[in-house]
C-alpha cells in the first residue's frame, strides 16, 4: 500500500512540474517571413508575394485547417484557414507556405492580406476558437529585398539561455529547412574561396586528362606484353612465322622478297632465255599404262 502511495505521489508531483513549465517552442512556428519578395520564389500563379512559413514542430501530422492566421492582434480570425483541404495536413518537422497576396480567392494557401515593407509586421497564428495564441512574430522595418527573418533552426525559438533568436536569415528557404544539415566545410569554404567555380573547373578538367592519359598507358603497356608473349611462343615453333616474328622487316618487304624468290626460281635460265630446256618428265605406274605389254606383238617379219 506504501508503495503504490509513494507512486501515485511521484506520477502527481511529474504532473505538476510538467505542467508548470514552459513550452518555449511550440508545436506551430511561424518560421520564415519574406516582406519585399521582388526576385525570389513565385507562387502557382507566377506572382512574386511576400510568404510566410510555418512548421510543424512536432513529430506527428498535425492539420492547420480552421485555425486563423492574422496580421493584426486586434483582429485575431483575419483568415481562416480553410478545413477539409488534404494539403493542410502537415507531416512531422515539415513546412507549408503561406502567401500574403490579398488574394484569398486564389486557393487555401493564398491569405487576405499583405506585408508592408516599411513599417513592422505582426503576423499570429490562432487556434480553432480564434483566442488561443499558437505563435506570433514581428517582422521589424527596413527588412532588406528578397530577404527573410525567423530562426536559424527550424521550429527553435529559444536557446539554452532563453536567448530569443529570430533574425534576419542569410539564406532563403521557403518550404525547407532554415539550417542546412549537415553541410560540409570544405565545400563552404571552396564556394567562399572560388565563388566563379573557375578553380573546380580546372581542378576537373585536370582530373579527366590525367585518367584518360594513365588508361592510354596502361594499355599501351598491356598491349605490348602480349605482343612480346605471342612473338616467344610463335618463336619457340620454329616456323616461318618465327622467322618473321623475330624479324624486324614489315610485312610488306617480306612479301616482295618471297615474290623476288619464287619468280627466280621459276626462270632457270634467266641469262640464256634463247635455249630451250627438255626435262624428263616421269610418270607413275597406272594399270592402264600396263595393258601395253599384254597385247600380242605384231608377227615379226
Amino acid at each position: 500500500m506504501n508503495k503504490f502511495k509513494q507512486l501515485l505521489f511521484l506520477s502527481a508531483l511529474i504532473l505538476l512540474v510538467g505542467c508548470a513549465v514552459k513550452d518555449e517552442n511550440p508545436h506551430w512556428v511561424i518560421n520564415e517571413v519574406m516582406v519585399d519578395n521582388q526576385t525570389g520564389y513565385m507562387d502557382d500563379f507566377g506572382q512574386r508575394n511576400g510568404w510566410i512559413e510555418i512548421f510543424n514542430n512536432t513529430y506527428k501530422t498535425q492539420d492547420l485547417g480552421g485555425r486563423f492566421l492574422t496580421d493584426d492582434p486586434n483582429n485575431p480570425k483575419k483568415y481562416p484557414i480553410p478545413r477539409g483541404d488534404v494539403l493542410t495536413k502537415i507531416p512531422p518537422r515539415q513546412h507549408v507556405l503561406f502567401w500574403a497576396d490579398n488574394e484569398p480567392f486564389n486557393g487555401t494557401f493564398h491569405v487576405n492580406f499583405k506585408l508592408d515593407p516599411t513599417k513592422d509586421n505582426y503576423i499570429a497564428l490562432y487556434e480553432n476558437d480564434g483566442k488561443t495564441l499558437l505563435d506570433e512574430i514581428v517582422i521589424p522595418a527596413g527588412l532588406p529585398t528578397d530577404k527573410t527573418y525567423g530562426y536559424p533552426t527550424d521550429g527553435v525559438k529559444y536557446d539554452k539561455d532563453g536567448n530569443y533568436l529570430a533574425a534576419q536569415l542569410e539564406r532563403v528557404t521557403p518550404s525547407s529547412n532554415n539550417a542546412v544539415l549537415e553541410e560540409n566545410p570544405k565545400v563552404t569554404l571552396l564556394s567562399e574561396s572560388d565563388p566563379w567555380g573557375v578553380m573546380m573547373t580546372m581542378t576537373s578538367m585536370l582530373v579527366v586528362f590525367v585518367g584518360l592519359l594513365l588508361l592510354y598507358l596502361i594499355f599501351r603497356a598491356i598491349g605490348n606484353t602480349a605482343k612480346r608473349i605471342s612473338n616467344k611462343r610463335v618463336a619457340s615453333t620454329g616456323t616461318l612465322s618465327a622467322v618473321r616474328s623475330e624479324s624486324l622487316l614489315t610485312g610488306e618487304v617480306l612479301a616482295a622478297i618471297s615474290a623476288a624468290i619464287y619468280e627466280l626460281n621459276q626462270d632457270v635460265h634467266d641469262v640464256e632465255s634463247t635455249i630451250l630446256t627438255i626435262s624428263e618428265v616421269k610418270r607413275k605406274y597406272s594399270p592402264w599404262s600396263s595393258k601395253l605389254y599384254t597385247l600380242r606383238q605384231d608377227p615379226r617379219r
